[in-house]
């Protein structure tokens, strides 16, 4: 299974969630229920998710790395894989009109649908760009603090995606990702499966090498700052109590 394979699999599948979210008129009371109930079991409390506006929810973060990361005003942000842009509204909040946010993301219906967000929300400290985290669309040394939510568990390419994050950050700069890992090496027949990369599950690496990657990478003060658990109800039942939710700050 190619790297080139997997990411093309996995924009396919975030693509195809995006166009879906962008024809609510479909969307159930229901089904948006279970948006809120995921988000809120990620992390992200009833006034976070009052705060912003309700399209940016996609359900499909596994922490709310703005809740654990100090964004003060003036503060340039940098989201990897920003989907409808859940995390950089809060970050955006945060921040306030002399800061800024941007967000990254690969799958162009995403980036439509949070600039779509934008607009209505009237966010006029906050960009989205098309881009892949492997190679970012960013300036060197320009970013103060970088959120990830469930994203770079998705690219086989871990360690690039590392490098780039300390490349844009300034010295001094801060990382604060929520991410899966596992407990153990995976079944290797669940990791040739696309569906589980683009869920997830296949791209988790045992927590030691993600820690490694990261230090890897150039960065210092590696913290887990919580883990529990993962659970979801499409996980692999060899899985359960296998994958690990952690968010880990460091910094360049």
């Amino acid at each position: 299974m190619e790297s080139n394979e997997i990411k093309e699999h996995i924009k396919d599948r975030y693509s195809k969630i995006a166009i879906k979210k962008s024809d609510n008129d479909s969307c159930t009371s229901c089904s948006v229920n279970s948006v809120i109930e995921q988000a809120k079991s990620a992390g992200y409390s009833v006034e976070d998710l009052k705060s912003i506006p309700e399209n940016a929810m996609y359900g499909l973060g596994c922490g709310n790395p703005t809740a654990l990361v100090e964004l003060k005003p003036g503060d340039v942000v940098l989201d990897l894989g920003s989907g409808g842009g859940i995390d950089v509204f809060l970050a955006a909040n945060k921040v306030g009109e002399s800061g800024k946010v941007i967000g990254i993301d690969m799958t162009e219906e995403m980036v439509r649908n949070a600039t779509k967000n934008a607009l209505e929300g009237k966010y006029e400290n906050v960009e989205f760009k098309l881009g892949e985290i492997e190679d970012l669309p960013i300036e060197t040394d320009s970013i103060d603090v970088i959120i990830s939510n469930c994203v770079i568990n998705l690219t086989p390419d871990k360690l690039v995606a590392y490098k780039e994050a300390f490349r844009v950050l300034k010295p001094g700069g801060k990382i604060l990702v929520s991410d899966l890992v596992t407990e153990e090496e995976l079944p290797k027949n669940i990791m040739q499966k696309f569906q589980a990369w683009s869920e997830c599950s296949a791209g988790a690496v045992e927590l030691e090498k993600y820690l490694n990657t990261i230090k890897e990478a150039g960065f210092n003060s590696i913290e887990i700052v919580e883990q529990h658990y993962f659970t979801d109800t499409n996980l692999d039942e060899r899985l359960v109590g296998k994958i690990i939710s952690i968010q880990v700050k460091a910094t360049k």
